[in-house]
């Protein structure tokens, strides 16, 4: 078998991305919580702190920005 064969089936990668967005929105929607008037970038701190071993991308970027502007209600969780 060559390694480039081993890799999770279709339904497992979709559940593992469906997972892994939700605890990216429940991490967001926390930190908005827990912090009125945070600026972009202690959002920004904040959001790559609850994560080990990735790189942040501009996506996060773009979150930390809302919360700052308060565009995440904390009832937006789920």
């Amino acid at each position: 078998m060559d390694t480039s064969d081993i890799r999770w089936n279709e339904p497992a990668r979709q559940k593992i991305l469906d997972d892994a967005d939700a605890v990216l929105r429940e991490a967001v929607v926390a930190i908005a919580r827990e912090n009125d008037g945070i600026s972009s970038d202690e959002a920004f701190a904040q959001i790559n702190a609850r994560f080990i071993d990735y790189e942040p991308g501009p996506d996060i970027r773009t979150y930390a920005d809302a919360i700052a502007a308060g565009e995440i209600s904390p009832d937006d969780a789920g």
